[in-house]
């Protein structure tokens, strides 16, 4: 990977301090008032706390009048069950040290140090979440229940008969209908589980860690792409949030993490090659390709991404990946094809059975908002006051991507307002649809991640954001058992 990045030469970075106003820099401005948050982010948060009170009392009274919203703490899928537990130590020393050390190490680590120190961090912050449940019910069992992939590994000894009829058991009613979790995504992501058993990985406790692994190295592809389209100031700044994201509570162990980690090294290849800093772009447009063929069959819902992905090519100014990358985005639906599953028909038969449980039932008009509610807690108070920046940006941002506008016009700032604005439009595009009501705190996780590095944005000294990420995480984790 080459070490240069577009915004980080001298002469773009002044250009960038002169173009932004101070109070929208994406680093500390000299002379600022130490660890004294600026008054807009504050309003920020303060609204975030607002719609999460709102969607709890709302919540709360709609389904004890009711219960159509069918959960049993709202706006999460979860159950209030206050507890401690043996990861309960470990999770207050990882949280310490990434407030007190993680700014620091990130702003002087060498970068794919800091990379690999990033990834560890995540990795030791949501192992430490999901162990306050102790290894059995925070790790092993989580993906065994009635609801899960790994109960139906047995029906999948013929693999090419099993592809073949997997539609036809999607529907309730119909002959041995797949579990919620494997009638809800596309047969990529039970095959994953598969595959792991047929390697002598089998059981919970191998599928868990591999979720929380690959699911942990979302966070080095994220400042992969960070640093490609804006800076390597900016992403740096990102690194510890990334790290204490409150999404840990729900990246281990769920098989969402998994895929949140696919979706992002797709999006990184893709930056990477759109903006050449890397030694072979072409491998990185294929590799790009592929692995957001791979998202399609993962999860229905992970289409979106292409709306992030487009943003990144918008970013780049460039369309050159793009033979590439659709190249090798139909490799895998081609193969599934070939193997006799029917992308769109499964689809078509999962809205069905949709309709046919929950989603039926659970209320648009309380869930179309209450999803934003879930979203706060998932990517946590800090990401919303720099979402509100980017808000504030937005404008300025779009404006710049007019194509009469020369590349260095655009700051790392607006550059990563961009980013996070294009994951905001694949968040409202799955809220919209009505096919993402509830559980979203969970669901939306490869969309969420992208939103956490506007936390770059937040001025001045920031150790007091990071406390209220891991204060955030550590609640949600003790007072609400979630489950899926």
């Amino acid at each position: 990977m080459k070490t240069d990045a577009p915004g980080s030469n001298t002469g773009e970075a002044a250009h960038a301090h002169e173009d932004v106003q101070a109070s929208d820099r994406p680093d500390d401005r000299p002379g600022a008032r130490a660890g004294r948050p600026h008054r807009r982010d504050l309003v920020a948060a303060a609204c975030g706390i607002a719609l999460v009170t709102a969607a709890v009392l709302v919540g709360t009274a709609i389904q004890r009048t009711n219960g159509i919203l069918r959960v049993n703490w709202p706006p999460l899928l979860g159950t209030w069950d206050p507890r401690v537990g043996p990861g309960t130590p470990a999770a207050l020393v990882v949280a310490v040290l990434i407030i007190a050390y993680g700014p620091g190490l990130a702003a002087r680590l060498p970068w794919r140090a800091l990379l690999a120190t990033t990834w560890a961090a995540a990795l030791a912050w949501t192992f430490s979440l999901a162990l306050v449940d102790g290894w059995h019910w925070g790790v092993a069992r989580r993906l065994t229940t009635k609801n899960e992939y790994l109960t139906v590994i047995d029906r999948f000894s013929d693999i090419g008969a099993t592809l073949r009829g997997f539609a036809g058991h999607i529907v309730i009613g119909s002959p041995d209908n797949w579990p919620a979790h494997v009638a809800g995504h596309p047969p990529g992501a039970t095959l994953t589980f598969v595959w792991l058993d047929r390697i002598g990985l089998g059981g919970g406790s191998w599928a868990g860690v591999w979720c929380v692994v690959i699911g942990g190295s979302a966070v080095a592809a994220v400042l992969v792409t960070v640093r490609a389209l804006t800076d390597e100031a900016t992403a740096r700044r990102a690194v510890p949030f990334l790290a204490l994201a409150p999404a840990a509570v729900w990246m281990g162990t769920s098989a969402d993490g998994y895929f949140a980690g696919v979706a992002a090294w797709s999006l990184a290849l893709l930056a990477l090659a759109a903006t050449r800093t890397v030694r072979f772009p072409a491998a990185a447009a294929l590799g790009a390709g592929l692995l957001y063929g791979f998202t399609c069959y993962l999860s229905y819902g992970l289409t979106l991404m292409a709306l992030p992905g487009l943003g990144v090519l918008v970013l780049a100014r460039t369309a050159r990946p793009l033979p590439l990358v659709l190249a090798g985005a139909l490799v895998v639906p081609l193969a599934f094809t070939l193997a006799g599953f029917n992308w769109w028909e499964a689809y078509q038969e999962l809205v069905v059975r949709y309709y046919q449980g929950a989603g039926g039932i659970r209320p648009y008009e309380y869930w179309i908002w209450a999803n934003l509610a879930a979203t706060t807690l998932a990517v946590g108070l800090a990401t919303v006051a720099g979402v509100g920046r980017v808000l504030t940006l937005a404008p300025r941002a779009v404006r710049e991507l007019r194509p009469a506008r020369r590349p260095p016009a655009s700051t790392p700032a607006l550059r990563l307002a961009v980013l996070v604005l294009a994951a905001l439009l694949a968040i409202a595009a799955a809220d919209v649809s009505g096919m993402s009501k509830a559980e979203t705190e969970r669901i939306w996780l490869p969309f969420m991640l992208w939103l956490i590095p506007a936390t770059a944005l937040i001025p001045g000294r920031r150790r007091g954001w990071l406390a209220a990420q891991a204060l955030v995480a550590l609640l949600v984790n003790h007072l609400v058992f979630t489950g899926w």
